[in-house]
């Protein structure tokens, strides 16, 4: 009976002791899960906060702004760009999404947007994809097609060189819209256009011709048929109106000067054909030995309206043609206050006392 009490003791304190053994280990454990657990936070934490950084963090630009990417850039200087345009805080993410997402060397060209709340990601998505921003092109009235493709030339990626050999090439220009050398200048509807920075140049010149036939629509032509003139015969006798004056309100009345003429078989005697057919459009008097000047440009020599524009007319002053004043004017001078007003008359006998005028407040100006 003692053994066994004995016994019985012995066990007792081997349990107690393994008991406290057991509750220290769990107590432990908890310890080291707690401290498992916070390591693990921490470390999504930091992981978190690299990723932020790295990817998802905006640029420090304060205004939106754009990167223009072109065929001769390389990841190296596409990530100069980024840098100068967005003051990234770092350029680690854009480096590491280059080697994950293949983007580099070869990448897509354009003009992209750097929203002000635009991140690395953002960026490196559009890029990659070639998600650009168009861009607002303003095809303006111009001079000559030389003028022309140099002003469009600065808003896109392709040079007036470019531009210019296929603006010059006759078949592909005949098989655009039947156009020559001369008639060229109808081509251009100057108004704003949205295109991609990168447009090539045939796919520019496809879409003015498409601007063209919209702007040339039924009503547009109806009234270029009533007035027994094809669009593009419209075009060039609208540059010449605006040559002659850029006083909105006389527009219409110079076009119906000049279509009574034309219906008369009267010589039209413009003197901006003149100054076009001698490539001098400096001149401010027009003199005896300029109407000599054999070209058929030269409205003085030759019947009829000249081969194509003398410059590229604005849509008001088409317009302006295809809505002309009727009235029986056949002359017109400038006013001697040199306002850019002119005077206008039925009459030979009318008009040569108005050029008279004019021609002595020239003299007294000293202009030749």
């Amino acid at each position: 009976m003692q053994t066994f009490a004995q016994n019985f003791t012995t066990c007792s304190k081997i349990y107690a002791r393994f008991s406290v053994s057991l509750q220290q280990i769990q107590n432990i454990m908890k310890k080291i899960l707690a401290l498992l657990g916070f390591l693990l936070i921490m470390a999504l934490v930091a992981g978190g906060a690299i990723y932020y950084l790295l990817f998802t963090c905006p640029f420090q630009h304060t205004e939106k702004a754009y990167i223009y990417i072109d065929t001769d850039d390389t990841a190296d200087s596409i990530k100069n760009k980024i840098v100068e345009t967005g003051n990234p805080r770092t350029m680690l993410g854009y480096e590491l999404m280059c080697k994950l997402k293949s983007y580099g060397e070869k990448h897509r060209t354009g003009r992209y947007e750097l929203a002000t709340n635009a991140t690395m990601w953002d960026l490196v998505r559009e890029l990659r994809n070639g998600i650009q921003t168009p861009v607002k092109l303003v095809v303006p009235p111009a001079r000559t097609i030389e003028k022309m493709t140099t002003v469009l030339s600065k808003n896109l990626m392709l040079d007036s060189l470019s531009l210019a050999q296929v603006l010059n090439d006759e078949t592909r220009m005949k098989e655009v819209g039947g156009y020559s050398k001369e008639t060229l200048p109808c081509l251009f509807i100057p108004e704003t256009y949205e295109v991609y920075w990168d447009i090539t140049p045939d796919k520019l010149v496809e879409r003015l011709q498409k601007e063209k036939e919209k702007f040339w629509n039924a009503n547009r032509r109806k009234k270029a048929l009533e007035a027994k003139l094809t669009p593009d015969e419209v075009t060039t006798l609208a540059s010449i109106v605006e040559s002659e004056t850029n006083y909105a309100p006389e527009k219409a009345t110079v076009a119906g000067l000049y279509l009574n003429r034309l219906q008369r078989g009267i010589k039209l005697q413009s003197d901006p054909t003149v100054k076009f057919a001698l490539q001098d459009f400096g001149l401010r008097r027009i003199l005896f030995q300029h109407l000599e000047y054999d070209s058929p440009y030269n409205t003085y020599m030759y019947e009829g309206l000249p081969p194509g524009p003398i410059c590229i007319p604005t849509p008001a002053g088409i317009d302006a043609v295809l809505n002309y004043e009727r009235h029986k004017y056949l002359y017109m001078c400038a006013k001697e206050d040199f306002s850019g007003s002119h005077n206008f008359e039925e009459t030979l006998s009318g008009h040569l006392i108005n050029a008279r005028r004019y021609q002595q407040a020239l003299n007294a100006r000293g202009i030749k």
